[in-house]
């Protein structure tokens, strides 16, 4: 919360404003652009001494993947021969990940692919319930991405030694490569592999949490300026439009990243069922 005309006193949201010095009309509410981010418990529950409340991320969660449940099965209920728009995009849906998974897998990939379609379809939901105002974007939490690469990642280790047993390990050992340069290429291998989960989770919640400060942060420009008078209402038109922009590119990167993660995870599913290079 901050003063009109005085900007730089900053005081905190809980506290009454009126002991800084402000007036009613004076006070414009100028939120953190890293608030948006704040986990806070709904219902507190405590199980053997662990903390399981229920917070806003576990809700915006709940939410995401009912209207998602309600989307595919909504869309696929009449299943007419002529699809509809809703249908349709349904379908355009499953197309979009089945080819997906037969090009980078193999057809020997299409018993995985609804792990693939659930996993594309909750990132993808979860970005774009992000850009609701006064929501909660759960893929911007590392423990949120982490889980996630944590589960293709043990999934996929799991699949190679299944398939393989202890030839999924040629997949560190590439052949045709001569015998002394594995002393270097193996624990290079080795170490990319361990990574990945990494890597996975870090772009995800990277792009979502910069995309969403940066949002914040031209919007806290908009109210601080508006605040100042006409000129700084007329100055705050140029952070606007750029919010705006800002706002498309976002809806672009919430697919574009659901799409990275799912192609990744089949790429690393193909590893796992053909590990010799």
């Amino acid at each position: 919360m901050v003063c009109k005309g005085r900007l730089t006193r900053r005081i905190k949201i809980d506290r009454d404003p009126h002991k800084a010095g402000c007036t009613t009309k004076e006070m414009v509410a100028v939120a953190g652009p890293l608030e948006q981010f704040e986990i806070k418990p709904l219902a507190e529950m405590q199980v053997a001494g662990i903390d399981v409340s229920f917070t806003n991320s576990s809700l915006w969660m709940v939410i995401v993947v009912t209207a998602l449940t309600f989307f595919l099965v909504g869309g696929t209920r009449k299943n007419a021969l002529v699809p509809g728009r809703w249908q349709a995009m349904v379908e355009m849906a499953y197309e979009f990940i089945a080819n997906m998974v037969k090009e980078n897998v193999g057809r020997e990939g299409k018993q995985y692919f609804p792990f693939i379609f659930t996993l594309f379809m909750f990132i993808l939901g979860s970005n774009l319930a992000g850009m609701i105002p006064y929501s909660f974007t759960t893929t911007s939490h590392i423990i949120v991405t982490f889980a996630l690469a944590a589960v293709v990642f043990l999934g996929v280790t799991l699949i190679g030694f299944a398939k393989h047993g202890l030839g999924f390990l040629k997949l560190f050992a590439p052949s045709g490569v001569p015998a002394p340069l594995y002393i270097l290429i193996v624990p290079i291998e080795v170490m990319s592999y361990f990574t990945r989960p990494i890597s996975l989770s870090v772009r995800l919640f990277a792009n979502m949490l910069a995309g969403h400060i940066m949002m914040k942060v031209f919007a806290g420009f908009i109210i601080s300026l508006g605040a100042i008078g006409i000129a700084g209402q007329a100055a705050a038109v140029l952070p606007f439009a750029f919010n705006i922009f800002l706002t498309g590119l976002e809806i672009l990167v919430a697919f574009l990243q659901a799409y990275v993660f799912a192609i990744l995870s089949c790429i690393y599913l193909h590893d796992a069922m053909h590990p010799a290079h």
